[in-house]
Parts: C-alpha cells; structure tokens; sequence
C-alpha cells in the first residue's frame, strides 16, 4: 500500500522548538522518576494478567521512508481494556486507596485491594473523572478491580460505544454538553459538591498529585518498549492530548539517557493542537472550540501543567495532522495485522508525513540511520467506528 503523503502536507503544520530543548540532565524528578517508576512497577506487575504488550518491528514501513528501523509499541491488549490508559487511572486510583488506608495506619497493597481485604472501607469511597473515553475506562475499571464507586463525565462528542465500554464496569457515566474541557469543570464540580476524588489524567492549578500517579503509571510502557526495542532510538514520535503520555516516554528515556536522549516530536489533531500552541507562544496556552476529532482520545484544549514542565525544554518538534491522514495510517497497520484506533496512530503519521517531506526530513535529522519509536496507545477502543475507517464489512 502505497500512500500520497504530500497531499497532506499542506494541511500539517510544524513547530519548531529545537532552539528551546535543553541537552542537559533531566532535573523534574519531582514529578516524574526512575525511582516512582520503580513503585509503579510493583504495583502493576502485580495486577492479574499483567503481561508486556506486543512490539513491532515495522521493516516495510522503514524500508518505504528510508530509515534503519521503524518500532510500534502496541497497546491494544493491555489488561484487555484496549488502551495503555489502562495503566495509568487505575494505577492512580489503587494508590488513593492504598493512601487512604494509611492514613487509618492500615499498610496495603494491590493485591490486598483485589482480594477486598478493606471492602468495609474502600466501598465508602467514590472515584470520578471526565473523559474522552480510555481515561474513563479504566478509571471505572480500576474502581471496580479494587473495591470502590466510580462515577464518569463524558462531552457531548463521545460515541455511545465508549460510553457503553465505561458503564460495563459499574460506573455511572453523565454525560455532558460541550467540549472535553466543559466536561473537566462539571466534573470537578460534583466532586466538590459529592466529596468525590477527581482520579484525572490532566492537572491543573492546584492539582497535581493524581496526574502525576496516573502519567508514573504510564512509564510501565515505556520501560517494556526499551527492553523489547534492545536499543537505543535517535527519534520518537508522540500522540499530544494534553501531553501526559508524552510526557510519561519523555521523562523516562530523558532520565534513563541523560544529556544523549532522543529527539522528541509531538504529534496532534489540527483542531486540538494546545501543545504546538504552547511552544509557539512559551507558555500554557488554551485551544478554544469545538475540538472535534476522529482522533478522540487527542480532543483537549489544554496542556497538563505538570507535563508542559517535563516536555518544554526536551521536545524538538510540534506537528497538527488533519483527520483525513488517520484512515490511511490506520489501513497501513492492519496490512501489517495490527489493529489500531483512531488516537493510536498521530505519532506514527507524524513521522510518515516527517521522513516523506524533504524539509521536515532535514529539520529532524531523519536519514538512513534513524531508528524510530512510536506508541500505538489503542486498539479499536470503538470497533463500529475502527470498521468504518478501515473500511471492514
């Protein structure tokens, strides 16, 4: 299968921030480290199930856009959620239980929890967040694995499928008029109002912590894709949202290479792009509007603050992709036999549109030697709508 991708080109855009990336050590082990990477590990590793995801290496595709190697870190089958934020909501929801019950002088771990050792108090609690959908998801998985409620606010534009694929694990799902962001705010509001723990995946003003547990639980991945890559890569290609994710793989080959790590790109929707807006403009900057996206999990108008702190000064590349680029990436998979949504394919199109387009290629430094990470952060999370792309009867 052979794609066209300078007919896309003109609808990318690309930011460039190399002047802005700082080779030095990593210094935000305050948000993000090694040694909590480690804790995680333990916890997770633990969790029935639990078992490194498939690992690809792409020779076609490398072969296609001239470079050494093409790796594809395939989320699709983690805890059978579908979705590497199976990771990260349900890492942080144990960690909120297993911190409330020190507070009553009670030690506790996962396994504990999934035994219902502290049902009598864990039951009493109530976990909340809002959600394009995979956050949500295993928000409410969590909630259910490990013996507490969940309550979870979706916007207007999620599909029913994904509102069905939450409610399956107990929670109840509200659904909300607006954008991503309008969800965030009611969300937060009822907890207020409920005494309900916000379990987010963004942080902002004042939040921190659980964002940092949920986007710790990610690194489980990366550290899986390392030991499965068996080298180091020179570039990595990463989906934006509101940049946990990529700021989880940043952080962590950041720390792990030192001043040698690799270059950096972020990859978002063109109507969602508030990290390439806040490289562009040096600071936290919102995206108004609808968001609207096939790439769904990617539909956030606002940066996680702690994130931007770990990926401004370490990313070298910001990129917007139209939605039309999507299906075509999404077909190139599946005639590799790998299913993969929607929000799973922005970094890896980012790089086709990158190694296909001479000035992007050079920007980069992508050539014959370049050995390349991508994440697959979902598999048909929404298979009507996976169908329907891919074009499968």
């Amino acid at each position: 299968m052979v794609i066209d991708f300078n007919k896309y080109i003109n609808t990318t855009k690309f930011y460039d921030n190399s002047l802005h990336v700082k080779k030095e050590d990593y210094i935000h082990q305050d948000i993000l480290s090694l040694k909590q990477f480690e804790k995680a590990k333990f916890e997770i590793s633990s969790w029935e199930n639990y078992k490194p995801t498939n690992f690809y290496n792409l020779e076609n595709i490398a072969q296609k856009i001239d470079v050494s190697k093409v790796y594809y870190k395939d989320e699709s089958s983690r805890f059978g959620l579908k979705s590497f934020k199976a990771l990260g909501g349900a890492y942080a929801v144990v960690n909120l239980l297993i911190n409330h019950l020190k507070e009553l002088g009670i030690n506790a771990n996962s396994k504990d929890l999934i035994n219902q050792k502290y049902l009598d108090i864990t039951k009493k609690i109530t976990v909340t967040c809002a959600t394009d959908g995979n956050h949500g998801r295993s928000v409410a998985w969590g909630a259910s694995v490990f013996g507490c409620n969940c309550e979870i606010y979706i916007h207007a534009h999620v599909t029913k499928a994904r509102e069905d694929a939450i409610a399956k694990y107990g929670a109840k799902v509200h659904k909300v008029n607006g954008n991503y962001d309008e969800s965030v705010k009611v969300a937060d509001e009822a907890a207020k109002e409920n005494g309900y723990f916000i379990i987010s995946d963004t942080s902002y003003e004042g939040y921190t912590e659980v964002p940092k547990d949920v986007m710790q639980g990610y690194t489980i991945m990366v550290d899986e894709a390392i030991t499965q890559m068996k080298e180091k890569p020179t570039h990595v290609f990463l989906q934006g949202g509101v940049g946990g994710m990529a700021a989880s793989v940043v952080s962590f080959l950041h720390e792990t290479y030192g001043k040698d790590f690799p270059i950096f790109v972020i990859v978002e929707p063109t109507n969602a792009d508030c990290l390439l807006q806040s490289a562009k403009n040096n600071k936290p900057t919102v995206v108004e509007g609808e968001l609207e996206t096939i790439m769904a999990g990617l539909s956030c108008g606002e940066v996680s603050l702690i994130a931007w702190e770990v990926l401004k000064h370490s990313v070298s590349g910001f990129m917007s992709i139209n939605d039309s680029v999507v299906p075509e990436v999404m077909k190139l998979l599946a005639r590799e036999n790998i299913v993969s949504g929607e929000s799973a394919v922005a970094g890896l199109s980012g790089l086709l549109l990158s190694a296909t387009n001479s000035d992007l290629r050079e920007k980069l430094n992508l050539d014959k030697n370049s050995k390349i990470l991508c994440f697959g952060t979902e598999g048909d999370t929404d298979e009507a709508m996976y169908n329907k792309l891919v074009e499968i009867d």
